[in-house]
């Protein structure tokens, strides 16, 4: 098989990232994390306590075989939106913009935080392979209001674009809080970025906000030899406004995660919940949620309001572009809860959340 063929069956993104590029990038290793070992990390590579490892190169080629991926549409089909965002928003206004996939612009009580950002045309390490976007950012990065905060959370394409960190470091210069090990793989692309490391369960403080890590049951690879070597992980805000429970990928796990969550955390006022990227389920069940878990995992959680991300952007996996989102609405019918209460927002969309009482 030739490397171009190679890299068409493997660089999908989230769901099984592989490097390439040169060759170093595809069967190389990235620099390694080094640390204690814990509950979630063997001294070599990290994992899910209780959980399950991702799936092998023979399944990966079992799936991308199978004849049964969907047909996406070249653009997007709705009306595309581009929106330029206020700078700042204060006292109980919540207010959150989809920019793309899991690109989140999230605007609260003075700080404006990006969540994986991705401008890139491509989910991939190469220009001319890999999930390309069916749509253009919903706020173009030369509107993008000062960029305070990034929440990075783990290394597959579709989430750290290196890319789009440089150009974020050169006009904005953010802090960016990630797990362990991901600093050594953005550092040497760009250098001199503010990075914060966390292991699950660390909590620091940025004013008058309160950002911890928490487990999620994911993995982590960019290049074929480096899998599980840097932790994932989702991200609670705690601020004046409300708490803020966001994750990029994972698998439903049981719902140990959210039930988690919800112990140590309480009440959230606004859940971000990844809807896409899930079939076939007998290979993305253990990674990727369904609509129907992140239903699910949003009632374990009791958050009166989720965002429904992951979805729309970039075709990962065998779903068809509207799936998730009817699949959301229909799951949320089942379990009696209003449509307005979980938003699958759209490129360009946005929402403030409504203040609990």
């Amino acid at each position: 098989m030739n490397k171009r063929k190679f890299l068409k069956l493997a660089a999908f993104g989230g769901a099984a990232s592989i490097g390439a590029g040169a060759a170093a990038k595809v069967y190389g290793a990235s620099a390694r994390y080094q640390g204690p070992i814990s509950d979630h990390f063997d001294g070599t590579r990290f994992f899910n306590p209780g959980g399950t490892e991702p799936n092998g190169f023979g399944d990966l080629l079992r799936w991308r075989l199978n004849g049964e991926r969907a047909t996406w549409p070249e653009a997007w089909p709705e009306a595309p939106r581009s929106v330029t965002p206020e700078a700042r928003v204060s006292g109980d206004t919540l207010r959150v913009t989809m920019i793309g996939h899991a690109s989140l612009l999230i605007q609260t009580e003075g700080l404006n935080i990006l969540t994986d950002p991705v401008y890139s045309d491509r989910a991939s390490p190469v220009a001319f392979a890999g999930p390309k976007r069916v749509n253009a950012p919903g706020v173009p990065f030369e509107r993008l209001p000062p960029i305070d905060l990034v929440l990075l959370t783990h290394n597959h394409y579709d989430h750290m674009d290196l890319d789009t960190l440089a150009r974020l470091k050169a006009a904005h210069d953010p802090l960016v809080v990630t797990p362990l090990g991901n600093d050594l793989i953005v550092a040497p692309r760009v250098p001199g970025l503010r990075m914060h490391v966390q292991d699950w369960g660390d909590t620091f403080s940025l004013g008058a906000f309160t950002v911890h890590c928490e487990p999620t049951h994911h993995w982590s690879a960019r290049g074929l030899l480096d899998r599980r070597k840097a932790l994932w992980s989702s991200f609670v805000v705690e601020g004046p406004a409300g708490r803020i429970y966001h994750v990029g990928d994972t698998g439903f796990h049981s719902g140990i995660n959210y039930r988690e969550a919800q112990r140590r955390h309480g009440s959230f006022r606004l859940a971000c919940l990844p809807i896409g990227a899930y079939e076939p389920r007998w290979f993305m069940k253990p990674q990727h949620q369904n609509p129907a878990e992140a239903v699910e995992g949003f009632k374990l959680l009791g958050s009166p309001y989720a965002v429904g991300h992951h979805w729309g952007t970039f075709q990962l996996t065998d779903e068809a572009i509207e799936a998730p989102r009817t699949a959301l609405r229909s799951a949320l019918d089942d379990a009696a809860i209003a449509q307005e209460r979980f938003r699958p927002l759209i490129p360009g969309e946005t929402w403030d959340v409504p203040p609990v009482a």
